[in-house]
């Protein structure tokens, strides 16, 4: 099997137990501080990915330092991802996992690309309208790029709605050459 299909697998037993348990949002916490802190944080990578570093020895480190923090069955499931030497895959497995609780929770998220920072009202606009057209919950994620010079670029999947002032002024000119 390829990885991202193994990562699947574990997400969907991962998310199938947190349903189980009534802890879909937990783990979904839980899996998403355990990714930055191995994508951020070199310490953590090298002792998780390390092959110098004994499974046993990973498992009892992941225990201590989810002890009183996460469930018993959430220590249990790293525990075989581990066992098995997938803790490499756990950063795919993370984002495997959330799509999978956005789907339950019916939200989607979206790139905004717009020519200047947004203030809280923008933002809430546009998480309004958006997710009054989508029909689902949107979850923005803004950026800026002042070469766009105004209105906005949307991303939602491998769909791209441009809408800026650039596109337009590049159509027009355009349009212009040609008559």
């Amino acid at each position: 099997m390829r990885e991202p299909t193994i990562a699947r697998n574990y997400a969907a037993a991962l998310f199938e137990l947190g349903e189980r348990l009534g802890e879909t949002e937990r783990f979904a916490d839980l899996m998403s501080a355990l990714a930055v802190a191995i994508e951020t944080e070199p310490v953590i990578r090298v002792a998780v990915e390390s092959p110098r570093v004994p499974r046993t020895t990973k498992q009892r480190v992941l225990e201590r330092s989810l002890d009183g923090y996460a469930p018993e069955q959430f220590v249990r499931f790293l525990a075989a991802v581990i066992k098995r030497g997938r803790q490499h895959l756990l950063p795919a497995i993370e984002a495997e996992y959330m799509a999978l609780v956005d789907e339950k929770f019916n939200r989607v998220h979206a790139g905004v690309t717009l020519a200047r920072q947004p203030d809280k009202t923008l933002e809430q606009v546009v998480r309004a309208k958006l997710s009054e057209v989508i029909g689902k919950e949107v979850i923005p994620h803004f950026r800026t790029d002042p070469a766009i010079l105004g209105g906005l670029i949307l991303r939602i999947g491998d769909r791209i709605m441009d809408g800026s002032l650039r596109r337009r002024m590049v159509a027009l000119k355009r349009q212009l050459l040609r008559a």
